[in-house]
């Protein structure tokens, strides 16, 4: 630990050093999400839910060549504020840390960089996956192969919709990665509660996927598990009325030729659009009710450790 490039909060250092229950958090939704000051009065809501519930937050980024565990408030403030931000990944994290720069982390930097801090569990929205078209553009996300290698468990709302979920599910299961419905047999599509695709695995208590993540340990398989938890029913929008809305930003998205790492900002900002801000509230709610979860997962897997 000595020889790595982290920083790690008092608040968490100390959760550490007590075996709490710690949380990590991503900081893109900070950086690439939405807008200053909202972005950061969103990371200040997701943090006292971890910590209303039970858990640490640590929101993790890089910052002067350093990662980051945990922010402390002036920190987390100068993040929302920062402009010129690299949005990282597996691929981007060294050379972000290497040239001193400010980065935020995606759900496979998280993950990463969690590992390396002893943390076990990640909340965040939705993970990253298949884009459509992927058969002749190969778009696929690195936050698949991360979840097949990296030993954290990932609480989020499924998929991002705007994906091809059922491809992103074969994609997960040909990498041997668990995907777990919580509470439900279906698998969620962020902001619908249900995609109409079966969920792998179903488990319905925090302590039954706690037991599971500890499990894999022991029988020392690679990799994380994926917590799909469904979007609060009071706070989804239904499939019958984002469907239609994901298609006109896919044909949009295709004619104006957005393509690699801008479909997704793209795709988020005109959705947003067409919703009347519905989609960012459900993103709000959603990303809420996984930092609950995640904490209660946290929680389980710390007290039988």
């Amino acid at each position: 630990m000595t020889d790595l490039p982290l920083t790690v909060a008092p608040e968490v250092a100390d959760a550490r050093a007590k075996g709490a229950p710690i949380v990590a958090l991503e900081s893109t939704i900070i950086t690439h999400g939405m807008p200053y000051p909202q972005n950061l009065e969103t990371a200040r809501r997701v943090e006292a839910e971890v910590r209303a519930s039970g858990a640490v937050p640590a929101t993790i980024a890089v910052m002067a060549g350093r990662i980051h565990i945990g922010l402390t408030e002036a920190e987390l403030d100068a993040l929302a504020k920062a402009s010129g931000v690299m949005k990282l990944s597996r691929a981007d994290l060294a050379a972000c840390l290497a040239a001193g720069r400010t980065g935020a982390t995606t759900v496979a930097a998280t993950m990463i960089a969690a590992r390396l801090a002893g943390i076990a569990v990640f909340a965040t929205g939705g993970i990253g996956g298949v884009h459509r078209g992927a058969e002749t553009s190969f778009d696929i996300s690195a936050d698949l192969r991360e979840l097949s290698e990296t030993p954290v468990t990932v609480v989020a709302a499924g998929a991002k919709a705007i994906l091809d979920l059922p491809k992103t599910l074969e994609v997960l299961e040909t990498f041997g990665v668990p995907v777990i419905a919580y509470g439900q047999d279906s698998f969620p599509a962020f902001w619908s509660r249900d995609s109409g695709l079966a969920a792998p695995l179903r488990m319905d208590t925090a302590d039954e996927i706690a037991a599971a993540h500890l499990i894999r340990g022991r029988l020392g398989l690679p990799g994380g598990q994926l917590v799909a938890n469904p979007i609060p029913e009071a706070a989804e929008i239904p499939r019958a009325v984002i469907v239609p809305v994901i298609e006109k930003a896919l044909a949009e998205a295709g004619a104006q030729g957005i393509a690699a790492k801008e479909v997704t900002p793209f795709l988020l900002s005109r959705i947003f659009e067409l919703t009347d801000g519905r989609s960012l509230d459900a993103n709000i709610a959603l990303v809420m009710n996984n930092a609950r979860l995640g904490a209660a997962i946290a929680a389980g897997i710390a007290a039988a450790t």
